[in-house]
């Protein structure tokens, strides 16, 4: 056994070496090191990490630092010190590897700027097959955000290429995004797809929509459809975990309508609108009503009607009497062109019972709490706009179908909304005259909030569809026009820009001494266009039919060009039952209007005109009564199925993500005397 003057020896003897040790240890892990990741793979490091790295390093490891480095900010959502780390990354000298994490970089940067034009262009730039299974993952997120939503074929490629690259939560996500891009295309779209010969996971897509809209009415039949393409399929990612929404729609069940609680107006300054909704629902229980009767517009001559109730320039429809409680915009989400065909409603059900509770007389809390005890499975109504705003903070458990809509749109998953708005209407008008390759319009509206409502959702719809400049301009009273027409003069057409709302876009960026520039502002491009009508190609006129029996004349005398814009109108200026004198002075004139007045069901027609005294703003609203019905029993489709439609007496109906439900209206031409569809 050791002593231990001898162990107190050896052990001194060993201190210094490793202190010495130590101290290179030290000094190793100050020097700069090698990234053990490479910038081409996923990069799980903070940016802190990664930046600090990069301050240390001096040699080729510095780039690989700084790529990582931006890839974790914008990861971390730290967009300015992004930008910042890019404009900073080396001019020269970045090997293929480099440059290419740096091309998917700048885009993914433009992207988290909202710089949505510019990531396109930039992503367009880059060869997706040049890239690893990372970049790849990121190169078509970049894409499909910068899409913005927007169903297109490029779309839906992006989204198919995505998939095998990701895994569980993110997996499933990106089979539902496809399949809401796929029920998103419109019929056109769907009709026009041209698919290559490798396009096998494309094509099963487009066979599964097809069986989606074969069967959709039957959940047992559809159910068996969806075996048949997931043999025909075995490889396809939605028959491995079917899309959800698709999924709820297999394993539907129905709520119940057998008890129905209709919360309506019934005394007070509102009555006079509850009354007819009221009409045109129990129509509806009670199978006297059939919207899906003759499905082409037709209209019959009927007599002219009795002028509105109140001031039109708060109306639910642009032509209908105001329900609404407050001035204010309602916003929603953009509906979008169906892909499949509108289905009628189901027979009504004949053991429904409804109890109808008068909000005129008590709060709304205890009308819900009311019908919740009398026993009611669904809740039609409140009408007025406060109360609908008020549902969300009402924490009612029953589903609910409000006949109005809030100020901002909330997701409820038990509420859905349904209005006859005018901006609703003003945003259906710019997509149909959009699909006419319109390309600059021009508003001619009330002065006031409701044309401000009304040329806004116009505006911001056009946008999204891919336009630009929309113009505006303020018409006056009947009496001011008419004023006009005595002076001899016609009607200068002179719009102001209106801005539509949309996110603020940046000045650009600046990567390896190239400017990418932001797209011009709406106020740049329109620059100039104030007080100018030479390229006006549309004119979208609100007003009445007094009105429009005005501005059309002024408007084809102050145009002496051999091509003019055509010319639109909204349906306040329609009444059915005008002669044919001004059938003909209307020459060439579209507008719009719901399917009840537009001639689609006559007998139906009559009954509405007969019970509301020819009151054609009361007979929207019995019409509103009768979808509201059809609406309730159809609940849950609409609230869980993307792209499900109705086709309804005020239009066809669907739905958007937070249940606001949007109507697609019929639009009629006048042509030589008639009234014939637009085709």
């Amino acid at each position: 056994m050791p002593s231990s003057t001898t162990f107190r020896t050896r052990t001194g003897r060993l201190i210094p070496a490793i202190i010495v040790a130590m101290l290179l240890a030290s000094c190793s892990s100050q020097a700069p090191q090698t990234p053990k990741e490479s910038v081409q793979d996923a990069g799980t490091g903070s940016a802190d990490y990664y930046l600090k790295q990069a301050q240390q390093s001096s040699d080729d490891n510095k780039a690989n630092w700084q790529l990582l480095a931006i890839h974790a900010l914008l990861r971390e959502n730290r967009v300015p010190e992004a930008a910042t780390q890019l404009g900073q990354l080396p001019q020269q000298g970045l090997n293929n590897g480099q440059l290419s994490e740096q091309q998917l970089l700048s885009a993914e940067l433009l992207v988290a700027q909202k710089n949505y034009p510019a990531a396109s262009a930039a992503l367009g730039k880059i060869d997706a097959d040049s890239l690893t299974a990372d970049q790849k993952a990121r190169y078509y997120q970049a894409f499909i955000t910068a899409g913005q939503g927007r169903a297109s074929l490029p779309l839906l490629r992006a989204y198919i290429a995505q998939e095998p690259l990701l895994q569980g939560k993110a997996h499933q996500a990106n089979v539902d995004a496809t399949w809401l891009a796929l029920t998103q295309l419109s019929a056109q779209d769907v009709n026009a797809v041209v698919i290559n010969a490798n396009e096998n996971v494309l094509q099963g897509w487009l066979d599964l929509l097809n069986v989606w809209q074969t069967n959709k009415q039957d959940s047992t039949q559809l159910k068996a459809a969806i075996q048949d393409w997931q043999k025909r399929y075995p490889y396809n990612p939605a028959a491995k975990t079917l899309p959800t929404a698709l999924n709820n729609v297999v394993n539907f069940k129905p709520g119940s309508t057998e008890r129905v609680a209709l919360l309506l107006p019934l005394s007070g300054p509102a009555k006079v609108y509850g009354d007819a909704i009221q009409k045109g629902f129990m129509a509806a229980v009670n199978g006297q009503a059939n919207p899906s009767a003759p499905s082409q517009p037709a209209p019959a001559p009927a007599p002219a009607p009795a002028a509105p109730a109140t001031d039109p320039n708060a109306a639910v429809s642009t032509s209908a009497t105001d329900v609404t409680a407050a001035e204010g915009t309602p916003t929603s989400a953009p509906a979008v062109t169906p892909a499949v065909a509108p289905v009628a409603p189901a027979p009504s059900t004949p053991s429904a019972t409804v109890k109808v509770y008068d909000t005129s007389t008590q709060p709304l809390p205890a009308l819900l709490a009311q019908a919740k005890q009398d026993g009611a499975t669904v809740i039609v109504g409140p009408l007025l706009k406060d109360q609908v705003s008020a549902l969300t903070s009402a924490q009612t458990s029953l589903n609910v179908l409000a006949l109005n809509q809030p100020e901002t749109e909330a997701n409820s998953p038990n509420i859905c909304y349904f209005a006859l708005s005018p901006e609703d209407e003003a945003r259906d008008a710019a997509r149909h005259i959009w699909s006419q390759h319109k390309q600059l319009p021009l508003l001619m509206v009330p002065g006031g909030a409701f044309g401000e409502r009304i040329a806004q959702a116009f505006a911001n719809e056009w946008q999204k569809q891919g336009g630009q400049t929309v113009l505006r301009q303020t018409i006056g009273s009947y009496a001011d026009l008419k004023q006009q027409v005595s002076r001899g003069g016609g009607l200068r057409l002179s719009g102001t820009p209106i801005t539509a709302a949309a996110p603020a876009q940046p000045t650009g960026v600046t990567i390896g001494g190239i400017t990418i520039p932001s797209p011009p502002t709406d106020a740049q491009v329109t620059a100039g266009s104030a007080d100018s009508s030479g390229n006006v190609d549309a004119i979208y006129i609100v007003g009445s039919q007094d009105q429009l029996t005005l501005i059309k004349p002024m408007i084809d005398l102050s145009i002496n060009t051999r091509v003019k814009p055509s010319l639109y109108a909204s349906s306040r200026s329609y009444q059915a039952g005008a002669g044919p004198d001004y059938r003909l002075e209307m020459e060439g004139l579209q507008f719009s209007d719901i399917p009840l007045l537009a001639g689609s069901n006559p007998p139906l027609m009559q009954q509405a005109s007969s019970q509301l005294g020819n009151d054609y703003s009361q007979v929207r609203l019995y019409a509103m009564g009768i979808d509201a019905y059809n609406l309730a029993n159809h609940f849950t489709q609409i609230r869980q199925t993307p792209g499900y439609q109705l086709s309804g007496t005020t239009g066809n109906l669907s739905a958007n993500g937070n249940c606001v439900i949007h109507r697609q209206l019929p639009w009629l031409q006048y042509r030589q005397g008639a009234l014939v569809p637009v085709s």
